[in-house]
């Protein structure tokens, strides 16, 4: 019996030891076996980022979104789990009610402006952000890839630019079906909306987005100013076409009569506060539109080039419809 006992204790403790050694190592291969074949699996890909060329030799893993539009367009496409940071909360004023708890989910990285060493820290290998946050002083593109940062700027001043960011990145991150059918309906609510204001004419509108030695507002080539034109309005200074921003003095606006005043809402000066100025401004408080009340009030992040182009189209156009501006309380 105290052989047969030793023997059976052998065995048991072969088996706990065969157990406990394999199972890790047998998880650890797994898991390693799968990034293997999800890198072997990732091909080269060369994109053209508005005349620059990006080159992803794997699907990126931490990212980092410059802009509350960059962001949501993420969260849209659902990859809001490769976010490891976002920046300029303060040109925000939410996400849209569908992407509010994902949103909430996302660490800020800062709250206005990503600065350099809060980049270079985070670990990031992989940016998403709006133009204004590179070059200049702002970020440097080479700089960050020497720290193995690869940036995709989000620079559309068109539909069809926009839209090919969005193929872009479902091709970056291996859901291409995903971007292709967010596009498709991007484009058919938006020919609804053309198509119900076809031959209606064109709202003349002052875009307003601070005041001080003159107003601080969108040129020509702006993606706001496309937006407006698609909900049925004409931006007063589409003609600047050198600029996207522009400081125009207060004589221009007046010469120019705008119908409706479109006033960009983020953190400072308020809403309110932008609409006190406008007011007590003895220039544009001549204007009909100033006096009648004709303002509409919209959130900065819907008028940059990111996953809301047909809700700002059609609220836009709602608000531009005759007979039903969208007004503010008198102040």
């Amino acid at each position: 019996m105290g052989k047969i006992r030793k023997v059976a204790l052998l065995c048991v403790w072969m088996l706990v030891v065969m157990l406990v050694g394999c199972s890790p190592t047998s998880s650890k291969t797994t898991t390693s076996g799968l990034e293997e074949e999800q890198a072997i699996n990732y091909e080269e890909l060369s994109l053209d980022n508005y005349g620059r060329k990006v080159v992803f030799n794997q699907k990126p893993k931490k990212v980092l979104t410059f802009g509350p539009n960059c962001t949501e367009l993420f969260i849209a496409l659902g990859l809001s789990d490769y976010i490891i940071g976002n920046s300029l909360d303060n040109h925000s004023r939410g996400a849209l009610p569908e992407y509010k708890e994902d949103y909430a989910r996302i660490p800020e990285l800062t709250y206005g402006s990503a600065t350099r060493e809060a980049v270079i820290t985070s670990g990031a290998d992989f940016i998403y952000g709006i133009d204004w946050q590179f070059g200049g002083d702002g970020l440097d593109v080479k700089e960050l890839e020497s720290f193995g940062i690869t940036s995709y700027i989000n620079s559309a001043s068109t539909l069809d630019e926009i839209f090919q960011e969005i193929l872009d990145i479902g091709k970056i991150f291996q859901i291409e079906e995903v971007a292709a059918a967010y596009v498709v309906d991007q484009k058919a609510r938006i020919a609804k909306i053309q198509e119900e204001i076809s031959g209606q004419d064109a709202v003349k509108v002052l875009i307003y987005d601070s005041g001080g030695d003159g107003v601080f507002t969108a040129g020509g080539t702006n993606f706001e100013t496309l937006l407006l034109e698609y909900a049925g309005g004409k931006n007063i200074f589409d003609d600047i076409v050198d600029k996207q921003w522009i400081t125009v003095s207060y004589e221009e606006v007046l010469a120019r009569k705008p119908d409706v005043i479109v006033i960009h809402d983020y953190d400072s000066p308020s809403l309110e506060q932008k609409i006190k100025d406008i007011k007590n401004d003895p220039a544009l408080s001549q204007l009909e539109c100033v006096k009648n009340d004709q303002f509409i009030s919209i959130p900065l992040e819907s008028v940059l080039p990111g996953n809301r182009m047909a809700h700002t189209i059609e609220s836009l156009a709602n608000g531009l419809k005759d007979g039903s501006l969208a007004s503010l309380n008198k102040k």
